[in-house]
């Protein structure tokens, strides 16, 4: 799922060209190829699909020049991700009627992939014998509020699986503090995986009216009046996600804890977390950052300029070609507030 604008990431993020496409870790590679690189682990590179808003069509072309033609999926709308995943349910039973599936974000941070490799296949070979959906939980390090939480039964069932309880949304502080201690709260990583019938039933007993959209152009996908046919069914589409439409009330969802590092890297505070530090704890992308006296800063600014911070403390520091963004960390919630007034203001050029 590659659609995301990633507003929380600007203004190195921008709408013309999100961070799924950027190569925010410094690495050489965009967020997108590294998960493309990442799933080649599991499954064969014919099985890969990406699902993205039409805007980015040629964008990700350009960077997965493998990616088969027919294994891109352009979204006419953003709708969130309960239309997204129904169209690619529908598109993939096309092909493969007993299919196992699992929907990745295309943007977060995996260290250990051999773990994440692991989890996913065990997850895939559960879901082709069994009635589930299963999420991919995370070990939570810290009480972070950017995050959505699972609470699962302590009951341990086959193939290391927990009933889940409870969904909850990115939860304030002191809540995320109660979820963290308690250890039976997992935080949760946005992986959704089944088998397509198994989402197909979900869908039509939690979410019917969308999954029938999709379903009433069943006969035009993998045609060339696919594009239009889609762009009809996603025009009668609520904007809603998976979790709250079939997540929170489906009673056949599974948890799998995992071992390996993950980041959503959904907001600078999560990128800070991911980059590596010098000894004052500042995360720095550029080639020529002096620093002085200026600890647990986030910096990321262009090679080829020159710039000293003096005197900074839990900073964040962006600096592209039209914009220069200087936040404090603990008030980069306001960054979407930020966006919207710059809009009013300046229109969309810088946004």
């Amino acid at each position: 799922m590659a659609g995301g604008i990633g507003s929380r990431f600007w203004p190195y993020s921008k709408t013309g060209l999100p961070k799924q496409f950027l190569d925010i870790l410094g690495v050489g590679k965009t967020l997108l190829q590294m998960t493309y690189d990442r799933l080649l682990q599991i499954v064969l590179p014919q099985n890969i699909f990406v699902i993205t808003n039409a805007d980015y069509g040629a964008t990700t072309r350009s960077q997965l020049p493998q990616l088969p033609e027919s294994n891109l999926l352009l979204e006419p709308y953003r709708k969130n991700t309960a239309p997204c995943i129904a169209y690619t349910t529908l598109r993939l039973i096309s092909l493969d009627q007993s299919a196992s599936v699992a929907f990745f974000p295309s943007d977060h941070f995996i260290l250990g992939e051999d773990k994440f490799a692991a989890a996913v296949t065990a997850a895939l070979k559960t879901s082709e014998k069994k009635d589930v959906i299963i999420t991919i939980g995370i070990r939570p390090t810290r009480p972070d509020t950017n995050y959505g939480y699972i609470q699962f039964l302590e009951h341990r069932e086959e193939h290391g699986l927990y009933k889940v309880k409870t969904f909850v949304e990115k939860p304030p502080a002191e809540i995320a503090s109660v979820f963290y201690q308690s250890g039976d709260f997992l935080w949760n990583a946005g992986i959704f995986i089944s088998n397509v019938r198994t989402l197909l039933n979900a869908y039509q007993h939690y979410l019917p009216e969308v999954i029938q959209y999709f379903k009433e152009i069943r006969r035009w996908l993998n045609t060339p009046e696919e594009p239009a046919m889609v762009s009809r069914a996603y025009s009668l589409c609520p904007n809603i996600s998976i979790d709250n439409a079939i997540m929170e009330k489906a009673r056949n969802v599974m948890v799998m804890p995992a071992a390996f590092g993950w980041s959503d890297l959904g907001t600078w505070a999560s990128l800070y977390q991911a980059f590596p530090k010098d000894y004052l704890g500042n995360a720095v992308k550029g080639k020529n950052v002096m620093i002085y006296d200026a600890q647990n800063c986030m910096v990321m600014v262009p090679d080829h300029k020159l710039v000293v911070l003096e005197g900074l403390e839990d900073f964040i520091v962006v600096d592209t070609e039209e914009v220069l963004l200087v936040c404090r960390r603990d008030q980069e919630q306001r960054i979407k507030e930020i966006i919207m007034d710059i809009r009013l203001k300046k229109g969309d050029r810088f946004v």
